[in-house]
């Protein structure tokens, strides 16, 4: 089994930065591409950015230029930069991980609980 906790959401004012990270520990032998989603109030979940393990990275229209992800495969952590918050980032905010735990293991997804980022106007 791998577990995810995110952590750095909060309350922070138009404009403003937060750092969102998300470890994995548990069963890991390679972790693949991982993601960060939001999801707020009456809408669906959507992707925010992914990285691959190789550091690829590509993000949504909506923050492109403000979200900058990283990760950091020695440490099985990910993080997502968030500068000029806007009220519209307000959401839900998981992580999203692609975990082999053995090397011939299947390759399965799994998700952190979420934090929350609120954005005031």
């Amino acid at each position: 089994q791998v577990q995810l906790v995110e952590s750095g959401g909060g309350l922070v004012q138009a404009g403003g930065s937060l750092r969102l990270s998300c470890a994995a520990s548990g069963s890991i032998f390679r972790i693949y591409t991982m993601g960060w989603y939001r999801q707020a109030p009456g809408k669906q979940r959507d992707l925010v950015a992914a990285i691959t393990n190789t550091g690829s990275t590509n993000y949504a229209d909506s923050v492109k230029g403000r979200f900058t992800m990283s990760r950091d495969n020695a440490k099985n952590m990910v993080y997502l930069q968030m500068n000029s918050l806007k009220p519209e980032d307000t959401a839900v905010y998981y992580c999203k991980v692609y975990v082999q735990s053995g090397a011939m293991s299947y390759v399965k997804e799994y998700w952190g609980q979420g934090t929350q980022v609120t954005v005031s106007s």
